[in-house]
């Protein structure tokens, strides 16, 4: 198992033999919560795992079980009051900050050609529940919550909220996480489509552990194209969709997995997958 850690960004990385790129976001002193650089080694990590042949899968976690990630966080200011996001800010920081930063990591995540598992285990408010609804499958606590925390501070909702929600609970729902930023419970959060897996904190490693090694040891480049392809389904239209399958399944008719795929039943037998 490799190991790269960063220890001044509070994010650790390691790839293990088993194929899976386990990334972990270590802030629980700040709730998680990614400053500057842990935000930007955390979207570096992803961008490893997309050029890395050797990662088949990715799990994403974080430390302790009170926070996920509280998102930006606010720095206080000098006279003890909440620093607001336009301070000392020039027109166009804004939205150079947040194409460079939030919006950066959210594109890594979903732009990764490996699937991506992310398990939470606290909070994930903000920013920081982005980071879930960008990933492939997420398996959440019976004790999480997530709360699109944006309205209670006055932030418009940023790092592709507001697309990402309306994508997977529809427009009258995502307006009403949004707009009313009330915290939403695990059981909730399954029965809207946010999470994929509600376990015990005591489960929830296994549960995420078993689908992450599963994905890992599946076929990879028919994965990758078939996460490529729901990425856009929303986006294109019937002809559209149509011709990106019909291609994708041609690159994936040329792999070994597939042959593999095909011998396995004929042999009735479980695949071996090696990612190729």
């Amino acid at each position: 198992m490799a190991a790269m850690s960063e220890q001044a960004s509070g994010i650790d990385v390691t790839v293990g033999d088993d194929g899976v790129q386990r990334i972990i976001i270590n802030r629980p002193d700040v709730g998680n919560s990614l400053s500057p650089l842990a935000r930007d080694a955390l979207s570096e990590a992803f961008r490893q795992a997309d050029g890395d042949p050797h990662v088949r899968a990715v799990l994403l976690g974080a430390a302790g079980n009170r926070h996920f990630c509280a998102g930006a966080g606010l720095a206080p200011r000098r006279d003890g009051g909440d620093a607001g996001p336009v301070q000392d800010k020039r027109p166009g920081d804004i939205a150079r900050m947040l194409q460079q930063g939030w919006q950066r990591l959210v594109t890594s995540i979903m732009d990764c050609d490996k699937p991506v598992v992310t398990v939470v285990k606290g909070t994930a408010a903000g920013a920081g529940s982005s980071l879930v609804l960008a990933s492939d499958l997420v398996v959440m606590s019976t004790e999480a919550t997530l709360v699109e925390a944006f309205v209670h501070r006055g932030i418009l909702p940023d790092s592709g909220a507001i697309h990402l929600l309306t994508r997977i609970v529809g427009l009258r729902k995502a307006s009403e996480l949004l707009m009313l930023g009330e915290r939403i419970d695990a059981p909730t959060c399954e029965r809207l489509g946010l999470v994929n897996r509600v376990a015990a904190p005591e489960d929830i490693d296994a549960v995420a552990e078993e689908i992450v090694r599963r994905l890992a040891a599946g076929p990879t480049v028919m994965l990758s194209l078939t996460k490529r392809l729901l990425a856009v389904s929303s986006e294109s239209g019937r002809d559209r969709a149509f011709e990106q399958e019909a291609w994708a399944a041609e690159v994936v008719s040329h792999t070994a997995d597939l042959q593999e795929g095909l011998l396995s039943f004929a042999e009735r037998r479980e695949p071996r997958f090696r990612g190729c």
